[in-house]
């Protein structure tokens, strides 16, 4: 029989809590840790319409990416936050969080990422320290793709990242060096040049983020926060399949991106 704690447990010895940013929350944040687990639910935010999913599949927990809440008072139906935490616990659903904490470990979201465009990575974008295993940590990736052009490359972006649209900016470089930063990544466009990167891929870039990209020369690709992270579901499905065999693994398919393109 496998329960939440054990697979909070597994997370916490592979997707360490400590690797967090200061901000954040990750963690198990709600639910009975004793339970079985027959079916697990994974998505990248815990939603009505997840909790829904759950509760129709017959899952007993929900492993998201993006924590259901970073500070809490209370708990009613008063506002949406405690409306979900009472449905998940009425519904006696677990709910595991895994969020900056799987950004920078090594096999997370940026990895992930890389992997999705077909890159190879050749090291951290931003290194932020090595684990006790020994493996460094950090924000980001840098590396190679075979060379090509930017409207070759955003075919890709859009492709494999099931992306609703793109924003970018060309500067005429073709895509070679590259940098991902999955979800809000744009504070690290300064260290994309640095690495002599000339495509960075992120999400939610501001306006005075592209100014700067085509005034520094490197093309930068917002492709979404959903797409540019949610890209990490297969990763966590398959590694919990192989080391869980017992479990049932669904990937959420009411969660999907947001923001449509006119």
């Amino acid at each position: 029989m496998v329960t939440v704690n054990n697979i909070f447990a597994y997370f916490e010895e592979n997707v360490p809590t400590y690797l967090k940013m200061d901000f954040d929350n990750p963690g198990f944040l709600a639910g009975n840790g004793d339970r079985s687990v027959e079916k697990v639910l994974l998505t990248l935010d815990i939603t009505d319409d997840v909790i829904e999913e759950a509760k129709a599949i017959g899952a007993q927990l929900i492993l998201s990416h993006h924590p259901m809440f970073f500070e809490l008072h209370n708990v009613s139906t008063n506002d949406f936050v405690g409306r979900k935490l009472v449905a998940l616990l009425e519904a006696h659903l677990s709910a595991i969080c895994l969020h900056t904490n799987l950004d920078v470990v090594s096999g997370g979201v940026n990895d992930a990422l890389m992997a999705a465009l077909g890159a190879e990575t050749a090291g951290i974008l931003d290194p932020m320290g090595t684990a006790p295993d020994g493996i460094p940590y950090g924000g980001g990736r840098f590396g190679f793709v075979p060379e090509t052009s930017l409207f070759n490359f955003l075919a890709v972006c859009k492709k494999n990242l099931h992306a609703n649209g793109l924003r970018y900016v060309d500067t005429g470089r073709p895509v070679h060096r590259i940098a991902v930063c999955g979800g809000a990544g744009a504070s690290l466009l300064m260290n994309a040049v640095g690495m002599g990167c000339d495509t960075f891929i992120t999400g939610d870039v501001k306006h005075n983020v592209f100014l700067d990209a085509k005034e520094l020369g490197i093309n930068i690709i917002d492709a979404g926060h959903f797409p540019t992270e949610n890209i990490v579901l297969p990763f966590l499905a398959d590694v919990l399949a192989q080391d869980f065999p017992e479990l049932n693994v669904e990937i959420s398919k009411v969660h999907m991106q947001p923001e449509q393109f006119y």
